[in-house]
């Protein structure tokens, strides 16, 4: 069996119970994502060793490395949690770069950002509408915040302006390309309300410490006795910030939480994986 093959099949089993896990739990564990990585790299070490060929090993340590920087940026950045991240790093290691730009990892990757997208996009109508009572009272009190009003009237008076020029443009193609990069403008504003009703209205919730988990994003800072023993800055709860937590709580200095669950990103790394293996770089298609 080609090795390529045998690695496939690996990714796609560890890919089937991480979006399992990531789906009923909101979390993937350690085990499954640690295991992954040093699976890769060990299992290309060996296969190095046996062939006397250095590049198995080289570029399972290129493709963790190309993942660990996309993975910490986008946990910096607050798109994923770190079960997300570690899962992106040992994927990298199983797929390796031999820095060819037509190769599986690079496919897999420009398709995490298209599937990702419209992932993310489709989860967030299908929170919308299981929390519709929520939804449309949070978009109604957000519509009228005086910062949205302004916001509001700034970008469709932009637009406006944007749009004046096209009347003295007489190529209709220039002005067909120019009036759907107005409407895209406009769009993405429109996009961005709704992400932040949704995260409003359908992220945010209520825990106990006892039910934290490592990574947990905390809203606010918890602060006790002029203490702060945790909050947003932080990029996810530590197990010895949830340990303190638990103490305080039996002391009953404090009874919950608030969190912001994420979106379970796993499953679309699955699609990712599947389109790339079957149809290669959606990007590349479409260009």
């Amino acid at each position: 069996m080609p090795l390529e093959i045998f690695f496939g099949m690996i990714i796609l089993a560890v890919l089937l119970i991480g979006s399992y896990t990531d789906l009923k739990t909101r979390e993937v564990p350690d085990t499954i994502n640690y295991g992954l990585i040093i699976a890769g790299i060990g299992l290309r070490l060996i296969w190095s060793l046996a062939s006397s060929d250095w590049s198995y090993i080289i570029e399972g340590l290129l493709g963790l490395a190309l993942c660990a920087a996309l993975a910490y940026s986008m946990f910096y950045a607050g798109q994923w949690g770190g079960g997300d991240a570690k899962m992106m790093m040992g994927l990298g290691a199983f797929i390796g770069l031999d820095l060819n730009f037509d190769t599986l990892l690079v496919g897999f990757l420009f398709n995490i950002f298209i599937i990702g997208a419209v992932y993310a996009l489709a989860w967030s109508v299908f929170l919308a509408i299981k929390n519709r009572k929520k939804f449309v009272e949070e978009y109604k009190k957000f519509f009228r915040m005086k910062k949205t009003m302004l916001s509001r009237k700034i970008v469709l008076i932009s637009a406006v302006l944007m749009l004046i020029p096209l009347y003295f443009v007489k190529d209709n193609s220039v002005r067909l390309v120019f009036f759907l990069f107005v409407l895209l403008c406009v769009a993405t504003f429109y996009l961005w309300i709704f992400v932040r009703v949704i995260e409003r209205s359908c992220m945010l919730k209520l825990v106990p410490p006892e039910k934290l988990t490592e990574g947990d994003w905390i809203v606010k800072d918890v602060v006790v006795n002029g203490k702060r023993i945790t909050g947003p800055k932080d990029l996810g709860i530590s197990l010895e910030q949830i340990a303190e937590l638990k103490k305080l709580r039996r002391k009953n200095k404090i009874k919950e939480i608030l969190i912001k669950e994420g979106i379970p990103f796993v499953p679309s790394f699955l699609i990712s994986f599947i389109v790339t293996w079957i149809f290669g770089n959606l990007f590349m298609m479409l260009v």
